[in-house]
């Protein structure tokens, strides 16, 4: 029996969908999100994996036509790409180098210093920043663009009726390459996209049908587990998610995104979050109590 979520009359949907899933109130769930928002700029979405049906939002608006640079939250796409194109060994240990400047970005990892050497699992475990700009680069321009908007990142979501499709450029060198695969630099998605390209990786996960990706969907959990994305964390359910940090487009401030799913094991629901002021483990954080309330309430049948 699947979990029910709090869905109440909830309307089906298809990913395929010509038109997008109604939203569906979820009382317990919008109140959790509404806690949880509260006094903090951004936008908090929450999903059925299986319908596409919304079961909370707060600021729906801004999460269909906010553009931003996703950060790190990309990082299971290019590895994914790169292990299905057979141009990455998930098994190989590459060395975190500290500190790291890629073109006039400074890229320096804050994973616990004692990281020195990651496979794929752990380079998305602890977003280690070294790993994916040194395996990026066995990419072309042209395959990093196309995995990406293979990924949806320049297409709306279909989530909603009305909203804005991100932009993705062609990288003009190495350095752009690197920051683009890093999600700093030379892409821009809508918190509603990013949603739904972690609600097809949950299906993906659902169906058993994750393959040679494996390693990126358990550095994904272990993320939660034990990694950047641990203030996410609810004892007695397994999740999966990445944090994002990116700056702002006036730079003065970064901002945070969240995107993950539970649970881990045959993802229900899925959400995203976006701060308009703070880092991927803040946004993490604010995830962690409907993650929770899930976990306690969403059993129901």
């Amino acid at each position: 029996m699947r979990f029910a979520l709090f869905l109440g009359l909830a309307i089906s949907g298809s990913l395929l969908a010509s038109k997008p899933p109604q939203a569906t109130a979820s009382p317990d769930l919008q109140a959790e999100v509404d806690r949880a928002m509260a006094s903090r700029p951004g936008s908090f979405v929450v999903v059925d994996v299986v319908s596409g049906t919304i079961l909370a939002a707060h600021n729906l608006k801004l999460a269909a036509s906010r553009l931003e640079s996703p950060g790190s939250t990309v990082k299971p796409f290019v590895l994914m790409a790169l292990l299905d194109s057979g141009k990455l060994d998930a098994k190989q240990r590459l060395i975190c180098r500290r500190p790291l400047k890629i073109g006039n970005a400074q890229m320096d990892c804050t994973h616990p210093v004692q990281i020195a050497e990651l496979d794929a699992t752990g380079a998305i475990a602890y977003s280690c920043n070294s790993y994916v700009s040194e395996v990026a680069a066995r990419l072309t321009n042209t395959e990093l663009v196309e995995l990406l908007r293979r990924a949806g990142f320049d297409s709306p979501s279909k989530l909603v009726a009305h909203e804005a499709s991100g932009r993705i450029t062609l990288p003009s060198d190495l350095a752009n390459l690197q920051l683009e695969a890093l999600g700093y630099r030379g892409i821009e998605v809508t918190p509603l996209e990013l949603l739904q390209a972690y609600r097809k990786l949950a299906l993906r996960k659902r169906s058993s049908e994750i393959g040679m990706d494996a390693p990126v969907f358990l550095g994904l959990e272990s993320s939660i587990a034990f990694g950047m994305a641990h203030a996410a964390n609810v004892d007695g359910m397994n999740i999966a998610g990445k944090t994002g940090t990116a700056p702002s487009r006036n730079a003065r401030y970064s901002h945070g995104f969240f995107a993950g799913y539970a649970p881990a094991d045959k993802p229900e629901i899925a959400l995203v979050v976006f701060l308009e002021q703070g880092r991927g483990a803040d946004a993490a954080a604010v995830a962690q109590p409907v993650f929770d309330a899930f976990a306690k309430h969403g059993n129901k049948h």
